[in-house]
């Protein structure tokens, strides 16, 4: 591990999280300077390998009451209850949560026929069926949000059953079968348990007795985890989401093509890509009817989907039942969704530590050694896992990996942190800095991506408590994590960073400089269309003087960084703008130039022996620099030296060959110029003390005669 990789040491003096938040002092984040930074192409394929996969597409910015800064679609966020689209659309409960769970008495037949009307069956329904026939008890077991109680109320209706009782969920295992009253069929939904209380066998019995005594039936739902004592249930999963808002639809608009026709709008198949639960189908389909009756736009059956993440995510942080530790958890998730399960939940605890501390400073944070199966935690976060092999310095290594079911929900997670609930600010920001001197690449890296996505909804706050102390630290490390930042930040849609960047490349402290440089060399490959700013703005530095030896080979770098990908003959035709300025802004283009063909990731080479354009224009782009670099005198010795690596490719790979074949007469314009090449080809030792290359004497075909 290089030096620029090693974590530096924890920073002392960390504010107590009762203090406000005020801009901590970073510059101590390295407490010695490094020796040397991340060399530039390793920095940007950590970027690339550890960042989040959505931060590069270009669907990465999305609109949203949380998201975007623009607040439109459901009012407030909710899609509970009354939805307000337009006119207003009443919510029947049909799926999910039908009117208070725990409530005892007698459910109203309208209220099971309305639910029978939409109901779509789903693999383990025919199979409880069956068990309920028989046995006259069922338990279905199965997660939140699945549709459980709607199950338990049209089994028993398949049965013909009209009158449902509903029993207290608080009710003890052992007096359940005192709880059962005249009415044919019994639910009860969500049965309070723990392993002090579990569900048993010989509960069943009793209650099995009972039914048959009054000709009744009965199911119970629980979560899949439920304590039970000789019980098999039946796993209950849901139907698709798409077979429900089908039939919901249906109910809604009627039989006919009219169905098909709104399952083909653009909203709903960008609703049905996602993963939504049952309830939040349920919403979505009466304002797809309402569409339909023309009383709401397609704008807002967009924004449903978006509002209906941003509700989740409200309701995990309002929810006063879920621990502390689970909202850790969730904030540790976002930060490491499609990264290895077991960061999210070690760093997790770090920061329930941190939240503890806010939450009472006098109390000694505690961590419990063990707690919630894998299973139970993704459940809980809508999340799923699965093995990938991930890329490391020792080859590929399976890992156990946990994703978000929406891939919306880590960005809106994180900014409805930030934004709207400020007190957590202090801790986050803390945990934030510790994940930025973490050894690990992809820790260090999902911090920058974190930091990011906060930019992006809070710039102002995110630069003044986290960015410029990074920028303007001793060491390299921070630097890099802010430059990585910055450059993620652009790409999430935060303003100003192009600003940002162009004012920290004049800036008097020599470590802004070098961040904004790092910034550019990341991004511009990504965002071709700065290539133009970037290059002035490195040349207007270069022209001020006054940069040393470290800082110059930085500028060098980093520059030939900006021809590694994106549009690299629009980026040499730039580049060959500046061959005309003040000879320091010449010297650094030559530099990077031949830094670039030298690269052997990402080279100038492999790149034009793939390029279709062999045209004299198109040759033209490429040829400026080399005749430039060639003719050079402080340049001609390292040019000659890329051409002869060019050369030994050349022996190595035909596509080389072909690619440097039709080069060499763009580069051969005068006499002088023809000469040196031939000399070159005529005199090349083998490499590594073996004979010549072939290559070079069929090269030398291609230059004209003078």
């Amino acid at each position: 591990m290089s030096a620029a990789e090693a974590p530096a040491p924890e920073r002392t003096g960390e504010p107590a999280a009762s203090e406000p938040v005020a801009p901590p002092d970073l510059s101590a984040v390295a407490a010695e300077p490094e020796e040397r930074p991340q060399e530039a192409r390793a920095a940007r394929r950590e970027l690339y390998d550890h960042a989040p996969e959505f931060m590069f597409k270009a669907s990465a910015s999305f609109g949203g009451s949380l998201v975007g800064g623009s607040q439109h679609g459901v009012s407030g966020g909710r899609v509970d209850g009354d939805v307000f689209m337009g006119g207003k659309t009443e919510s029947h409960h049909y799926y999910g949560s039908a009117g208070p769970a725990h409530a005892s008495g007698e459910i109203p037949a309208e209220e099971v026929e309305g639910l029978a009307a939409v109901f779509e069956e789903s693999g383990p329904f025919a199979t409880a069926l069956d068990r309920l026939r028989g046995e006259r008890i069922v338990v279905l077991t199965g997660a939140h949000s699945t549709g459980r109680r709607a199950a338990a109320l049209m089994l028993l209706h398949r049965l013909g059953i009209t009158t449902v009782r509903a029993l207290d969920a608080e009710t003890p295992p052992a007096a359940l079968r005192d709880q059962l009253g005249d009415a044919p069929g019994h639910v009860l939904c969500d049965l309070a348990l723990s392993r002090g209380k579990p569900l048993k066998y010989n509960h069943l019995l009793a209650v099995q007795d009972e039914l048959r005594k009054r000709n009744g039936h009965m199911v119970i739902t629980l979560e899949s985890t439920a304590a039970l004592t000789g019980i098999t249930p039946v796993p209950w999963e849901p139907p698709s989401a798409a077979a429900v808002l089908r039939a919901h639809l249906r109910h809604h608009v009627g039989e006919g093509s009219a169905v098909e026709r709104l399952l083909g709008l653009s909203p709903v198949r960008d609703f049905l890509a996602h993963a939504h639960q049952l309830w939040e189908v349920r919403g979505f389909a009466e304002e797809v009817a309402a569409y339909d009756r023309g009383s709401g736009s397609l704008e807002e059956l967009a924004a449903f989907s978006r509002a209906s993440v941003e509700e989740q995510v409200r309701q995990w942080f309002g929810n006063e039942q879920l621990s502390l530790r689970d909202k850790s958890f969730l904030i540790s998730l976002a930060v490491f969704d499609q990264a290895p399960y077991p960061l999210a939940a070690e760093l997790a605890d770090q920061l329930y530590v941190l939240l503890q501390e806010t939450e009472d400073p006098a109390r000694t944070p505690e961590i419990p050694v063990f707690g919630p199966a894998i299973a139970d935690r993704l459940r809980l976060a809508r999340a799923c896992g699965y093995e990938e092999y991930e890329s490391t310095e020792w080859g590929q290594v399976p890992q156990f990996v946990a994703r978000f079911q929406d891939d919306r929900i880590a960005r809106t997670l994180l900014e409805e942190v930030w934004t709207g609930h400020p007190s957590a600010r202090p801790a986050l920001i803390r945990w934030i800095q510790r994940l930025a001197r973490d050894g690990r690449p992809v820790v260090r890296t999902r911090a920058a991506a974190t930091a990011a996505m906060l930019t992006a909804a809070d710039l102002p706050s995110a630069m003044a408590l986290l960015i410029d102390g990074w920028a303007t630290a001793r060491g390299y490390a921070p630097r890099l994590i802010a430059a990585n930042t910055l450059t993620l930040s652009h790409l999430l849609g935060a303003p100003a960073v192009p600003r940002i960047l162009s004012q920290w490349c004049l800036d008097d402290h020599p470590a802004r400089r070098w961040t904004a440089v790092r910034a550019y060399a990341l991004l511009v490959p990504l965002r071709p269309e700065q290539t133009g700013q970037a290059l002035e703005t490195i040349a207007a530095r270069i022209r001020l003087g006054g940069s040393d030896e470290r800082e110059r080979n930085h500028f060098i770098q980093s520059t030939a960084l900006l021809l590694s990908a994106g549009d690299r003959r629009a980026t040499l035709t730039e580049l060959g703008g500046f061959l005309e300025d003040a000879p320091p802004v010449r010297a650094l283009v030559l530099s990077a130039f031949l830094t670039a063909c030298e690269a052997q990731e990402d080279g100038l080479l492999a790149w034009f022996a793939e390029d279709e354009d062999r045209t004299p224009s198109g040759i033209g782009a490429l040829a400026g620099p080399w005749r430039a670099a060639l003719a050079d005198p402080e340049h001609t010795k390292a040019a000659l030296n890329a051409l002869r690596s060019w050369v030994y490719e050349a022996d190595r790979h035909p596509s080389a060959e072909e690619a440097l074949t039709a080069l060499l007469p763009a580069l051969a314009v005068t006499a002088q110029d023809a000469a040196r090449l031939s000399h070159l080809l005529r005199t090349l030792p083998g490499e590594h003390g073996g004979p010549p290359p072939e290559a070079a004497a069929r090269l030398l075909s291609a230059l004209p005669s003078r």
